[in-house]
């Protein structure tokens, strides 16, 4: 299966307004670019408001798979406008039941490992304006992911985008995400995706904290 890159986009931190003349500083609303050079700390010109939930070197890149947004546009009626959910790459192909924590995929120049679900924030709905979403996009398991970069490089609207090495656990971000959502007391899935090197340490942090609570530290 061919993967195409549907939209690319970066962006700064700006104002967004929403609701009744509230504002909030968000990079969510990123802008259409030709190429940009992808460092280990994001693409250059992109960056996050909020640095502790957002970007870091773990977090560094931002996918959304395209096939979602015409599930999101018959479920609500709406077309929502690529890329609604702030991610740099919207991509066919690589769903959260096809990409696996820890793969590595070439992306034009650069080479970037996937290392965990988004956890989406409220800041979907405040663009959006649709209280339902967010909720929909965890009960689903359709939340997107993130990846580090492993090498530099220029990245272009047109790259090629290709699967180098498949991680040998096989934990899917769409599994990751059903036993962080929806099984908060499967144990053995929890141990399951901590046995993922490559998972990001805010994740790590996060399930071994889990098993704490649970009565089965690590």
């Amino acid at each position: 299966m061919t993967i195409e890159i549907k939209n690319f986009s970066i962006g700064l931190p700006e104002k967004m307004k929403y609701g009744e003349n509230e504002e909030v500083i968000t990079a969510i609303r990123k802008k259409k670019v030709e190429e940009a050079f992808l460092t280990k700390d994001g693409f250059s010109g992109d960056g996050v408001a909020d640095l502790k939930h957002h970007g870091g070197p773990d977090r560094a890149v931002c996918f959304y798979p395209y096939e979602h947004y015409a599930l999101w546009g018959s479920e609500f009626l709406v077309q929502f406008p690529l890329p609604t959910f702030g991610e740099n790459l919207t991509l066919t192909n690589m769903e959260e039941k096809d990409v696996c924590i820890g793969d590595i995929y070439q992306i034009g120049d650069a080479v970037i490992q996937i290392t965990q679900g988004r956890i989406p924030c409220s800041t979907i709905t405040k663009r959006t304006n649709n209280p339902y979403l967010l909720k929909m996009m965890v009960q689903t398991g359709f939340t997107g992911y993130l990846a580090r970069v492993l090498k530099e490089g220029t990245v272009r609207k047109d790259s090629k985008i290709s699967l180098e090495e498949r991680n040998p656990n096989q934990v899917s971000i769409l599994e990751a995400n059903e036993i962080y959502y929806k099984r908060p007391r499967d144990i053995e899935g929890i141990n399951k995706i901590l046995a993922v090197e490559e998972l990001a340490d805010e994740w790590k942090e996060m399930l071994d904290e889990r098993l704490t609570r649970l009565g089965h530290p690590l």
